[in-house]
Order: structure tokens, then C-alpha cells, then sequence
């Protein structure tokens, strides 16, 4: 008889709980994100820069199970990969912050209010840093918004110009999987933590983003106008490869 017609149907996969929970990797507890991506055809796991957090991409309707057995077999790729991330650094005086690739010493100077001076110690670059010694992480990160937001303005004016194209808005963030974005109204975002990198890479970043109210791809005609607008593009890539780690693990409080 054709029993195969009353063969119990396989059971929808069941969906999963919730989008975001901890993780345990070497003793060391990480936020992770799941997200579905209706285009993804498989698993894929990444670390946030610094070695803040998880994520993985799904395809919709997988099971809970499988993600977890994912984990279980890339764990210890997880592991190995996190030693290799820079530790936190805390920030205090006596310690050194890029300021545009130059190491600057931190010194503390608590007479005045509240304000960042850029001076020198000895002859060398420091940032003295005034008010209460609690809110220097926070003095510093206000600081390097300031700077941001007046040198990256000048470069975003001389990138869309040379484009032909105007940006809507452009704003600051502490993004921690990217350095800059832009959408499709033509918004420039871009993470105030560049203001550590050397000169020639927050020119790329700006170019970068700029290109992109040109050409929203990153094709062809895309990296040749990069390249147009900064010249330094594959070294500046390079280094940020290189270094994003490293800047994004700086905690600012």
C-alpha cells in the first residue's frame, strides 16, 4: 500500500527565540547578535571591532539547534582570533592617545574646568587634559568629536565638490563596525574615532564616502573615483586593515 501519502510532515523549523544574547568564549562573555538575511545561503559569524561582540548572519527560518552546533564548531577559531585583539586600554594620565597618527601623553591638569588643550611635555605632543580626573574618558572622546567635526566638514566640502554631488547631512558616531556610510538620500556618516588615524586615512574615509553619492557600489568606476579623489586609497586601506582593531578596542567610558 502507498503509505508514503500519510507520511508525517516534517515540522516547521522552529524560530528562533530572540535576535541578540551572550556568549561565552574563553571565560570572556560577548553580546552576539542573530540576524536573518533573506539573501544569506548560509551561516556566517564575524567579530565587531575591538572585540566587542558576535554576530551572525542566518538564512530565515533556521533553527536554534543548528545555530548553536555553528558556534560549538567555530569556537575555537573564536578563540585564537580574540587573543589577537589589542587588550582594552583604560585611558589615564600618563598613557599615550593618536591625535592624527602622533602619540600624544595624556596629563592631567585639574585647575581649570573641563577642556583639552593640545601642548607638549619634554619637547614631546600631549594632550592636558583639565576639570574633575573622573570625566578625563569623556573629556578625551569630546575632544576628538570637536576635531572631527571641524576637519572632516572641510574634506567632505572638498570631496563633493570635486564630485559634482552634495551631501544631505553629515554626522558623528561611535560605530563599531565601520568607519563611515552613507545612505541613499546622500547622508554621510562618519565615526569620530578617525581622528586617531594619520592624516592621508581620514582623507580616504571622507573620499570614500563622498564616491559613494557617485557611485552606491563599490564596483569598478567606484575605487577609480576613490582613487581620483585620494590618491593614497590602498595605503590608507591597508593601514586601517591594520589598525581598526586596535582603535575601536580604546574605551572611552
Amino acid at each position: 500500500m502507498p503509505f508514503g501519502f500519510f507520511k508525517a510532515a516534517r515540522p516547521a523549523p522552529k524560530p528562533l527565540a530572540t535576535t541578540e544574547r551572550m556568549h561565552l568564549v574563553a571565560e570572556r562573555a560577548l553580546p552576539l547578535r542573530i540576524v536573518e538575511n533573506p539573501r544569506a545561503r548560509r551561516l556566517t559569524l564575524r567579530i565587531d571591532a575591538g572585540g566587542k561582540g558576535l554576530r551572525i548572519t542566518v538564512p530565515p527560518g533556521i533553527r536554534a539547534g543548528e545555530i548553536d552546533k555553528f558556534l560549538t564548531r567555530h569556537q575555537g577559531w573564536l578563540e585564537e582570533r580574540l587573543k589577537k585583539l589589542p587588550d582594552r586600554p583604560e585611558l589615564r594620565p600618563g598613557v599615550k592617545l593618536p591625535l592624527r597618527g602622533v602619540p600624544h601623553l595624556i596629563v592631567h591638569e585639574p585647575s581649570r574646568r573641563g577642556t583639552v588643550e593640545i601642548g607638549d611635555v619634554d619637547g614631546k605632543p600631549a594632550l592636558i587634559v583639565h576639570g574633575d580626573r573622573r570625566h578625563l574618558p569623556r573629556r578625551l572622546a569630546d575632544f576628538l568629536k570637536r576635531e572631527a567635526k571641524a576637519e572632516i566638514a572641510t574634506l567632505v566640502a572638498k570631496h563633493t565638490g570635486s564630485v559634482g554631488r552634495k551631501a544631505k547631512a553629515v554626522r558623528y558616531k561611535d560605530t563599531t563596525s565601520r568607519w563611515g556610510s552613507c545612505t541613499s538620500d546622500g547622508t554621510l556618516s562618519f565615526s569620530w574615532r578617525i581622528m586617531m588615524a594619520p592624516p592621508a586615512v581620514i582623507d580616504y574615509l571622507v573620499a570614500h564616502e563622498v564616491a559613494h553619492l557617485k557611485e552606491m557600489n563599490h564596483g569598478p568606476k567606484f575605487w577609480a573615483l576613490c582613487r581620483e579623489l585620494c590618491p593614497r586609497t590602498d595605503e590608507a586601506r591597508a593601514w586601517l586593515k591594520r589598525n581598526s582593531g586596535a582603535l575601536q578596542a580604546i574605551g572611552f567610558g
